[in-house]
């Protein structure tokens, strides 16, 4: 009978250690992965060191599913900088071109107006009610590079949520494949 209990034993030991080591691994990534994205933070200087251009506002210089690299330094903005900003009450940052650039005679600090590049006006409509400028406060960064079409796997999975899943469950059933 003690033969017969501890190979039971082990195969049980066996059973709960393979979940267990899985979970580990997958928690290993995910703190992998935030802690890549806090060090670009830190090193950009940018709250968002990358986004997605989910729009065409910017063609043709920049296209639907660009992926854009962004810092943000204590240089002033300029016109014709291509910056990432957030309006107050919206979550989808922007990228446009800063059009114009105001500097502030009370402060010394420089407010910027922009615009898509295929878009025909400027971006105030675009701005929170009653606001004509954009304060440093909204710019998240400035764009230093891109890779075309990347972003279109965040952008279909965004639109179509179905492929998340079957994208994280064929991902997830190969784990446990690889591990048999």
């Amino acid at each position: 009978m003690g033969w017969f209990a501890d190979t039971f034993d082990s195969t049980e030991s066996i059973k709960l250690r393979q979940p267990l080591s899985q979970a580990v691994s997958l928690g290993l990534i995910v703190t992998s992965a935030l802690i890549i994205w806090k060090a670009l933070m830190c090193i950009t200087g940018s709250e968002s060191p990358v986004v997605v251009v989910l729009s065409g506002s910017m063609e043709p210089g920049f296209k639907r599913g660009d992926i854009l690299f962004l810092h943000m330094s204590k240089d002033p903005i300029r016109t014709g900088e291509i910056v990432v900003f957030h309006i107050d009450g919206r979550e989808i940052p922007i990228v446009h071109r800063v059009i114009k650039v105001r500097e502030r005679q009370d402060s010394g600090e420089v407010d910027v107006l922009t615009k898509g590049d295929n878009n025909y006006g400027d971006d105030r409509l675009l701005y929170a009610h009653g606001q004509q400028w954009l304060q440093r406060h909204h710019i998240m960064g400035r764009a230093v590079g891109f890779l075309p079409y990347v972003g279109w796997v965040t952008i279909i999975m965004t639109e179509r949520p179905i492929i998340k899943y079957i994208l994280v469950g064929t991902l997830g059933l190969l784990v446990l494949i690889s591990n048999d």
